[in-house]
């Protein structure tokens, strides 16, 4: 159990049983500013802009191509969720990671903490754990991608020692998401 700000967290490996709570997990959120993109012929600038009234995303289900969603304990060993169990046994939070021996990164597939735990330390700890099992595969780095308008995210993993490093503006083509621009961070296994 850890304390983070004013509640007890229970941090570990997902379980089978888990594997509800974590697919209802709101993982919403609204921001008063998101990143402007803009692509150039040597690569792409950031400018965060106000939005008003503020963005409210609500991200759609995944759709499991391959059936394998890696929110078990353990099924692959290069896979992992981890997720955090707040005091009243309610899932706050998961981090859901997977490794790549071929170049030694440690991708963050999904990071969600529910609304009520935002702001308490639920992500960093999370991170905190995708860490410990990106150096036990040896890792070189860890990657994620994010939306531009994700500013509140963003600005987190920026605190986390996350920098960008790519950009894809056809990614959400054809999505639900189609209009956004897909942001990728990494930054060096610590």
């Amino acid at each position: 159990m850890t304390a983070l700000s004013d509640t007890t967290y229970e941090f570990r490996i997902a379980r089978p049983e888990d594997a509800e709570a974590i697919e209802a997990l709101d993982g919403s959120f609204t921001t008063s500013t998101v990143f402007d993109v803009v692509a150039t012929g040597d690569g792409f600038a950031l400018r965060e802009v106000p939005v008003d009234p503020p963005l409210v995303k609500v991200f759609p289900e995944d759709e499991d191509e391959d059936g394998d969603d890696g929110e078990t304990d353990g099924e692959d060993a290069d896979s992992r969720t981890f997720v955090a169990v707040g005091a009243d046994g309610g899932l706050a939070g998961f981090a859901a990671v997977s490794y790549s021996a071929w170049n030694r990164r440690l991708t963050i597939e999904d990071i969600e903490v529910a609304p009520g735990h935002r702001g308490r330390g639920v992500g960093r700890a999370l991170m905190g754990h995708a860490v410990d099992f990106a150096r036990e595969r040896g890792a070189g780095h860890l990657w994620l991608e994010v939306t531009n308008v994700n500013a509140p995210a963003i600005h987190a993993y920026r605190r986390m020692g996350f920098a960008l490093c790519g950009l894809d503006t056809a990614l959400y083509l054809g999505t639900a998401s189609e209009g956004e621009q897909a942001l990728y961070m990494s930054m060096p296994c610590p």
